[in-house]
């Protein structure tokens, strides 16, 4: 998959349950190489989604880093991570900030699986906000080259994967022999 998000908001009619049609806007997101293959999948894939007419009234470029689907949720959060290093030369704390767009139900939950992603990070970080976004779907780009499979694989399992519960306090059991000095 590109490193590249392009959230696209579609504007199209609906009918509700009373038989009633109402226009609705609402984004999406898809992987793209450039606007104009944003343009032209997030056509493609609202083909297959909607019978109805339908128009792409807006493109822009999406700010996550990492998108990362879990199973039985239904909605996307976007959540923030700072990651914290310490330069030594100037003995400053240095902070970068990065979006993921996580799949979760409520906000606990989302924060239950930024945790799950993050739990293999070497350095130290911070999750100072999650928030709900309206996004209402994400189509990755998947070429169907026999390399590309195993991407896809790789993207469906993660969206099946269900997070552990983090623990509540997470103890290093790491020993180290102390140097004897001679």
């Amino acid at each position: 998959m590109s490193a590249i998000w392009y959230e696209c908001k579609v504007k199209y009619r609906k009918t509700d349950e009373t038989g009633g049609q109402k226009v609705l806007t609402e984004p999406y997101l898809v992987d793209a190489l450039s606007y104009t293959e944003a343009e032209k999948r997030m056509t493609e894939e609202m083909a297959a989604y909607t019978s109805e007419e339908f128009k792409i009234t807006a493109i822009k470029v999406a700010n996550y880093a990492e998108i990362h689907p879990f199973e039985n949720a239904d909605r996307w959060f976007k959540s923030k991570i700072t990651l914290i290093a310490y330069d030594e030369e100037s003995g400053k704390e240095r902070k970068t900030s990065m979006y993921m767009l996580v799949q979760a139900n409520d906000v606990r939950e989302a924060y239950d699986n930024t945790l799950h992603i993050m739990k293999n990070t070497m350095g130290e970080y911070s999750i100072p906000a999650i928030s709900e976004t309206a996004i209402m779907d994400v189509f990755p780009y998947f070429s169907g080259e026999e390399g590309e499979t195993e991407m896809l694989e790789r993207f469906n399992t993660l969206k099946a994967s269900k997070p552990e519960k983090p623990e509540a306090e997470m103890i290093d059991h790491m020993e180290f022999e102390t140097a004897v000095e001679e």
